[in-house]
């Protein structure tokens, strides 16, 4: 029986938890209940979530993405909501979350059962599925971030082609595909020459290979892209300050190559480059919503099938971390959880 009162509402459900430990962590299924969960209004009854790089690193303690000692791995998820103590969400209503601090300071998706506050609960569109909004994920949702302040901030493309780093991850395949619908020349920046035809099917149209890159030491190197999505950081992400061209914006997203950023303030004063930071945990709920609007219309994939080759069963989410640490993966994989 569903209760609005927690402390009677029980059910035992299995979530793939991770316990941090004084040097990587420990993790596995573990049957719990609601009142086990991290506090929220909203219980859902899970049916799909994703694998991102951030949840292999959580998974395998290759990285510290918990904040607390122990949590249900799982970035995102979808499903059905089971119980609200929030006037804006009904028993049945189909809803999604997105980072909100899933995993790293509340309980994840990896669970059958999720409990969150009602600000992180986005209504899934109506043209969108409980499958659709998992496939495109943390990694898609990041990705239209990145386009709305590309937008915003004037990027267009009459600036020059768009250099997209780690193409064939989540993010940098889905960024190309967005590009592309929107008139975009897209140029993907991949060590992988044998995933050339995958990207050239989602819109690249140009490929620059990252083990025989010539960054360069000057300050300004030549204007090369009107603008950049960069998944990778570190020298990278300097390089691109340094060859984009004047009034060009770079989106920084991820980290993989590293946290440092060697430039100068010379490609900002000099070109007019403008840095944008991609936040997808924390910002304002209307951007939020805004956001999986898009990606339910003009930004919506349009090769979303080729992007996300795989779906897997929730019993098989602990083998399939350790693709995402070595590269070896391209596109995105989704989780089913229950449905």
């Amino acid at each position: 029986m569903i209760r609005t009162n927690w402390g009677f509402y029980k059910m035992s459900f299995k979530a793939f938890r991770i316990h941090q430990q004084e040097k990587g962590v420990s993790t596995g299924f573990e049957q719990m209940e609601v009142d086990d969960l991290t506090e929220g209004d909203v219980v859902v009854r899970v049916a799909y979530s994703g694998i991102n790089f951030k949840d292999a690193l959580a998974a395998t303690g290759k990285a510290k993405i918990l904040r607390v000692p122990d949590l249900n791995g799982g970035i995102d998820f979808s499903g059905t909501v089971e119980s609200s103590e929030n006037a804006r969400f009904s028993v049945g209503d189909r809803v999604l979350v997105c980072g909100c601090g899933l995993s790293e300071t509340r309980d994840g998706g990896y669970s059958q059962v999720a409990r969150v506050p009602a600000g992180c609960v986005v209504p899934v569109p109506e043209s969108l599925e409980l499958r659709d909004v998992m496939a495109i994920g943390t990694a898609g949702f990041t990705a239209a971030i990145a386009m709305i302040r590309l937008e915003e901030n004037g990027q267009s493309p009459d600036h020059g082609p768009m250099i997209v780093t780690g193409a064939t991850g989540g993010v940098g395949s889905i960024a190309v595909d967005m590009l592309a619908g929107k008139g975009f020349e897209v140029v993907a920046l991949t060590g992988k020459s044998d995933q050339h035809d995958y990207l050239k099917q989602l819109g690249a149209t140009d490929f620059v290979n990252r083990h025989e890159l010539e960054m360069g030491a000057r300050p300004l190197e030549k204007g090369l892209w009107g603008g950049a999505v960069d998944n990778v950081g570190g020298e990278t992400l300097g390089w691109l300050t340094r060859t984009v061209k004047p009034w060009g914006n770079v989106a920084s997203i991820g980290n993989a190559s590293g946290i440092k950023l060697e430039t100068t303030v010379m490609p900002f004063i000099l070109r007019g480059v403008s840095l944008l930071g991609i936040n997808s945990i924390e910002m304002p709920e209307s951007l939020r919503h805004q956001a999986w609007q898009r990606l339910a219309d003009d930004l919506r994939p349009a090769h979303l099938d080729l992007i996300v080759p795989r779906t897997i069963d929730f019993d098989d989410l602990p083998g399939a971390f350790d693709a995402y640490l070595t590269g070896s993966v391209t596109g995105r994989t989704v989780v089913r959880i229950g449905h």
